[in-house]
């Protein structure tokens, strides 16, 4: 089942942002990331922000935190002083909430507002898509190496062909590739990442 097939993409996700956070050194934080404008606690904390959108959404209430948006400023906020720990907290948050009939319901206002027949299950490809790209940013800000698994990358790029805007502080214009570039390379490409 296509729900059953996003719910797990989203968790394997998760788990490779994780171990890029985890490795982490605690003077790298406020390091510049791959994000333009952003350190790599702010990424942290914007990953954070898209994942207490979830939690709020599904627990019936409004998340009303304004800087943890893409293009948003100092999300790292959000991150704390340890960003594992708050990233973990919330991870185990949201994953409590991920039951029953809850992918079925409606996505989380903003993300439903151009999209009215949006699931939850479709704002978890989001949050795959979003935290895929974010593991990149902060690995090779870093020097960590992260290969992308290709049955993830493959409907995260088919999204971003859908819904990415290219505007200060999101996403830059697009990198020709290498030809025979490998699938993640290109994805990185479109959304103005070198490998």
């Amino acid at each position: 089942m296509e729900t059953n097939e996003t719910l797990d993409r989203y968790q394997r996700t998760q788990d490779g942002f994780e171990a890029v956070l985890a490795a982490v050194s605690p003077e790298r934080w406020d390091a510049a990331s791959a994000c333009e404008y952003w350190t790599v606690r702010d990424v942290a904390g914007h990953v954070i922000w898209s994942l207490e959108v979830l939690c709020h959404h599904l627990a019936g209430r409004e998340y009303t935190v304004l800087n943890g948006p893409a293009g948003s400023e100092k999300p790292g906020e959000l991150a704390g002083d340890d960003p594992v720990v708050a990233w973990r907290e919330t991870r185990e948050a949201a994953a409590a909430l991920l039951t029953g009939d809850v992918l079925d319901r409606p996505a989380p206002a903003w993300y439903a507002a151009n999209r009215p027949d949006a699931t939850v299950t479709d704002y978890l490809a989001l949050l795959t898509f979003d935290t895929l790209v974010h593991t990149w940013d902060v690995g090779s800000a870093l020097g960590i190496e992260v290969r992308m698994e290709p049955d993830i990358v493959k409907p995260s790029f088919s999204l971003a062909r859908l819904i990415i805007s290219r505007t200060p502080g999101t996403f830059g214009p697009k990198v020709k590739p290498e030809p025979g570039a490998d699938q993640q390379t290109r994805f990185l490409a479109f959304l103005g990442r070198s490998a």
